[in-house]
C-alpha cells in the first residue's frame, strides 16, 4: 500500500436516515452529519416519486394486458432511482439496469422512447447522447464496467463529469462488478456506484447470496468510502448521492451506496413472489413507503397541502393517460433497421443478410397483394 493512501472509515452500523417511517425528523448519529435537504427539494423529489409511481403502475397494467411483452417494476425503490437522478448535473451521465425505468423518465425520456424497449420495437428507443444515459443493461453488471471507463475517459480529457450507474444486490456478486469497482478505486475515477439492497436476486433472498453485514462493506475492501443507507428515505438517499457526486467531481475518486430498499412488486410480469415471500414480509415494507413517509414530513411541514397534492396527483394522470395512448398507437416498423447502426462501415455478410431480408419482405408483400386481389 502506497503511503498516500487514506482507509475509508467503514460503513455505519444502521442505515444513515433524515426521516423516519412516521414522517419525523431522525437526530442524532443515525444521520451520519447529513443535513436535511431544503422543503422546497423534498417537494420536487415527491413530486417526481409521485409521477414515477404512477407511470410505473400505468405501465404494469399494460404489460398485463399484453401491450408489452415484459417489464420489472420499480414500485417501492423510487426513492433510489429519483433521488440519484436529482443528484446529477446535466451533463453527467446515468448507466441504468433494465428495473431503472422511473430514472430514464425523470430524466426526461418520453414514455414512448423508453417503452419500445419493453415492447420489443428497439433495442433502445432513446439517443443515449441526448439524454447522457446508457441503454438500459439486462446482462448483470457489465453497465458498470461501462461507467467506469467513461469517467475515467472524463477524468483523462479533464471534462466535467460524473458517472452513476446503479447496481441490484445480485449483480453485485457478479465478477464485472468486483472488476468495476476495482478498478474505480485504483483509477480513481468519477464513479457513484449506487446498490439498490431490494432484498432479493429474482427469487433468491440476500441471507443466500451473501453472508456479509452489508454490502456497503464491501467498500473497505477497494479502498472506497461505503455509506449504508435507508433506501426508502429520499431525503438521506439524496444527502448522501449528492455528497458522492460532488466527491467525484472534485477529484475524490469514487463513492459505493448501499441503498436498503424493498421490490414490492415480481421481479417481472412472468414471475411469481408468492412461491418465495411471505405476505408478512411484503406488508412490513407497506410500513416502510417512501411515498408515503415524505408526504406525511412535507404535510407537516406545511409544504404539501392539499391544493398542492392535487395538482400533482393531476399531473401524474396527465402522464398515465399519455402512456396508454402512445401504447394504443402502433408502430410502424421496418425490418430492415435491423441492420442499422451495427457497424459504422457496412460489411459484406451483412450486405448479403439485408439484400436477401429485403427480397423475402418484397416476396411476402407481393404474395399478399395477389391475394387480396383474388379475394
Amino acid at each position: 500500500m502506497s503511503d498516500d493512501v487514506v482507509v475509508p472509515p467503514l460503513p455505519t452500523t444502521k442505515p444513515i436516515r433524515l426521516i423516519a417511517e412516521t414522517g419525523r425528523a431522525v437526530k442524532g448519529a443515525q444521520t451520519a452529519g447529513f443535513a436535511m435537504p431544503s422543503v422546497e427539494t423534498l417537494l420536487g423529489l415527491y413530486r417526481q416519486m409521485v409521477l414515477a409511481r404512477r407511470f410505473d403502475a400505468q405501465v404494469t397494467a399494460l404489460t398485463r394486458q399484453g401491450r408489452l411483452a415484459t417489464y420489472p417494476s420499480a414500485l417501492g425503490q423510487e426513492a433510489c432511482e429519483i433521488a440519484a437522478v436529482a443528484s446529477l448535473a446535466p451533463n453527467d451521465w446515468l448507466f441504468p439496469t433494465y428495473r431503472d425505468t422511473i430514472a430514464l423518465l425523470t430524466r426526461g425520456v418520453s414514455p414512448v422512447e423508453i417503452l419500445s424497449f419493453f415492447r420489443g420495437d428497439w433495442h433502445t428507443g432513446f439517443d443515449p447522447h441526448a439524454h447522457h444515459i446508457s441503454p438500459q443493461s439486462t446482462p448483470l453488471a457489465t453497465q458498470a464496467l461501462h461507467a467506469v471507463g467513461l469517467a475515467t475517459a472524463a477524468k483523462l480529457k479533464h471534462d466535467d463529469v460524473v458517472a452513476l450507474t446503479f447496481l441490484g444486490d445480485g449483480s453485485t456478486s457478479e465478477g464485472d462488478a468486483h472488476e468495476a469497482f476495482n478498478f474505480a478505486s485504483v483509477w480513481q475515477s468519477p464513479t457513484v456506484f449506487v446498490i439498490q439492497n431490494n432484498q432479493y436476486a429474482i427469487s433468491v433472498p440476500f441471507s443466500k447470496q451473501s453472508h456479509a453485514r452489508t454490502l456497503a462493506d464491501r467498500a473497505i475492501g477497494y479502498g472506497m468510502p461505503g455509506y449504508f443507507v435507508d433506501g426508502n428515505d429520499v431525503a438521506a438517499m439524496y444527502a448522501v448521492i449528492t455528497a458522492a457526486v460532488e466527491r467525484a467531481r472534485s477529484g475524490g475518486g469514487p463513492t459505493m451506496i448501499e441503498g436498503l430498499t424493498y421490490r414490492m412488486e415480481a421481479h417481472t410480469n412472468s414471475d411469481d413472489p408468492t412461491r418465495y415471500r411471505e405476505k408478512g414480509e411484503v406488508a412490513e415494507w407497506q410500513g416502510r413507503d417512501p411515498v408515503d413517509r415524505l408526504e406525511k414530513y412535507l404535510t407537516a411541514a406545511g409544504a404539501l397541502t392539499d391544493d398542492v397534492r392535487g395538482s400533482i396527483a393531476a399531473d401524474a394522470e396527465v402522464l398515465a393517460a399519455a402512456t396508454r395512448g402512445a401504447m394504443n398507437e402502433t408502430p410502424v416498423l421496418d425490418p430492415l433497421e435491423l441492420f442499422d447502426h451495427v457497424y459504422s462501415a457496412e460489411r459484406p455478410a451483412l450486405l448479403e443478410q439485408r439484400a436477401f431480408l429485403a427480397h423475402e419482405l418484397a416476396q411476402t408483400e407481393q404474395t399478399l397483394t395477389e391475394m387480396a386481389g383474388r379475394a
